[in-house]
């Protein structure tokens, strides 16, 4: 029997997902069974979340790695607390603008490569995780990952289809002995699997083992660390080992705020959620009674502009912030922006408020614990740079960097970017509702603030809330539309003088998951559409 995999020509419906003893929602079903494996062996969200998360180098490293970052929120209900982990890498040690100037004579960071490289976090998020919250060993918890990538599994359609994207991509890079291994490793004869072939990642199991036997210290002071650092030597890097021996992840305090009764909880920058909570700060200042109305929109876009133009010039590592993020999410500031959005487009500007191509999924278990977790190697497979020997793929994070050295976001040794990633928490009353996220480079906080918007403005179940067409900002007045998206809208926000441009597919709109807990304390779980994702419960 033949067929496209791919090719959907139905509108199709899903319903939410109803559990009550364990849920994991994830953009892979393997990764989804993974998480649901920790938790039938005992574990709770947190080892599920660690499962999965490892499962997902596997079996999707067409977003992620095991050279990439990772951002979590974790409820955890005995202490009735949200603690939030902060597993983004800093930049070399040894890296500088000044270092750069004759290699990027552009005045700007490369994508590709060993420059834009940074100090992986995704290992180190998985061993604190487990250790300050866990009840599995590494070993435990990583044992679906290794298994997957010693006896393989079968690629499936959406993976193929952005595994065939990113062959064409990576393409240009042929030839440079600096990308060879990336070819080595992820292209099988030549050519990006096609959906249902297998795939087998030998060098990744060995390397996953290694970080499971040794709770992931290997990869920051033994073997590991000093294999990438041989590597980034050998083909004009930046990195020592101390690099790797010093970083360490940061719990931190998540930023919050509250919106209409509900209290919608982000990573603190260097991550991008404070730009969705910038832009619901200014959108509680309207009233919104219909969805699918031209002004709703309008205002929507307006609003995030402004908080894009705000988060872009404001926000890096927070030790080199100018201002705070208690001081950019001032009531009195974002009723102040909401003042600025007319009844046309604009050009947004940075204010002046006072000082003072990624994987996401969510896990719950049927104690009340639950996790909000992100991890990526950004751009897809990130800087094309594969490790020799170990598969692991390294992310290209310091592409964020700016070259200029007034920008807040300037490239500095040992310095975290602007990071895209952000996991997502809404909560009531000081209860945990649930973790949702939207993975999707800079389409991250736009996705947030409409499935924000769906579930408490218009009221959509989980999974609506989820499979409702998305608009992305790109630019000045230019907006991305679904092709699914009412086109009698599109047509009157033209005419309020928004560059109104459709899109052929929905990749450029990220992929969200999403579980809440019901008033009787059932889960209820939504998962994206746009990709191959799955609601693995019991």
């Amino acid at each position: 029997m033949q067929f496209d995999p791919c090719f959907v020509p139905y509108a199709s419906t899903r319903y939410p997902m109803y559990a009550s003893r364990g849920m994991v929602a994830a953009s892979s079903p393997q990764a989804a069974a993974s998480g649901l494996d920790a938790l039938k062996r005992g574990g709770n969200a947190v080892d599920a979340a660690v499962s999965a998360a490892a499962a997902l180098t596997v079996v999707e490293p067409t977003a992620n790695g095991i050279g990439g970052d990772a951002f979590a929120l974790v409820w955890i209900q005995k202490d009735q607390k949200l603690y939030g982990l902060n597993a983004s890498g800093w930049s070399p040690r040894d890296i500088s603008i000044q270092k750069l100037a004759s290699q990027c004579p552009d005045g700007k960071m490369p994508v590709y490569g060993w420059i834009p490289t940074m100090v992986p976090g995704a290992p180190k998020a998985w061993a604190a995780l487990t250790s300050r919250f866990g009840r599995l060993s590494m070993a435990q918890a990583l044992a679906p990952a290794i298994d997957y990538a010693q006896n393989g599994y079968p690629a499936s359609p959406n993976l193929a289809r952005m595994w065939k994207l990113a062959a064409g991509k990576y393409g240009k890079l042929r030839g440079n002995s600096v990308f060879d291994e990336w070819f080595n490793t992820f292209l099988i004869d030549g050519q990006a699997p096609e959906a249902g072939q297998m795939v087998c990642l030998p060098d990744h199991a060995q390397t996953l083992k290694i970080i499971a036997e040794s709770n992931a210290e290997d990869f920051y002071s033994g073997s590991l660390a000093k294999k990438i650092v041989a590597d980034s030597l050998a083909f004009g890097g930046f990195f020592c080992e101390e690099d790797f021996s010093a970083y360490d992840v940061e719990w931190v305090e998540p930023i919050s705020l509250d919106y209409r009764g509900y209290t919608v909880c982000e990573i603190p920058p260097n991550g991008q959620g404070i730009v969705a909570l910038m832009a619901l700060n200014i959108l509680k200042e309207f009233e919104f009674k219909q969805k699918e109305h031209v002004t709703s929109f309008h205002t929507q876009i307006e609003a995030m502009k402004l908080a894009f133009s705000d988060g872009l010039h404001y926000v890096t590592d927070p030790k080199a912030m100018k201002l705070s993020a208690k001081d950019l999410l001032k009531p009195s500031y974002g009723a102040a922006r909401a003042a600025e959005i007319g009844d046309t487009a604009r050009l947004p500007m940075p204010g002046t408020p006072s000082a003072g191509g990624t994987v996401y999924f969510c896990t719950a278990d049927g104690e009340g614990n639950m996790v909000s977790y992100i991890q990526s190697n950004y751009m897809g497979f990130g800087s094309g740079v594969v490790v020799r020997g170990t598969g692991i793929a390294l992310q290209n994070r310091g592409h964020d960097f700016s070259l200029n050295p007034q920008s807040a976001n300037c490239l500095q040794p040992r310095k975290k970017s602007y990071h895209t990633i952000i996991p997502g928490f809404l909560m009531k009353e000081g209860q945990a509702l649930g973790p949702f996220g939207v993975m999707g480079g800079y389409m991250q906080p736009q996705g947030h603030v409409q499935v924000v918007m769906n579930l408490v403005d218009f009221r959509l179940n989980p999974q609506q809330a989820l499979d409702a067409p998305r608009w992305q900002w790109m630019r000045e007045k230019t907006v991305l539309f679904e092709n699914s998206f009412n086109p009698q809208i599109a047509l009157q926000l033209s005419a309020l003088g928004h560059d109104v441009q459709i899109a052929a597919d929905s990749v450029q709109f990220g992929r969200g998951q999403m579980i809440l807990k019901g008033h009787n304390g059932c889960l209820i779980g939504g998962t994206e559409k746009r990709t191959d994702s799955c609601i693995a419960c019991y």
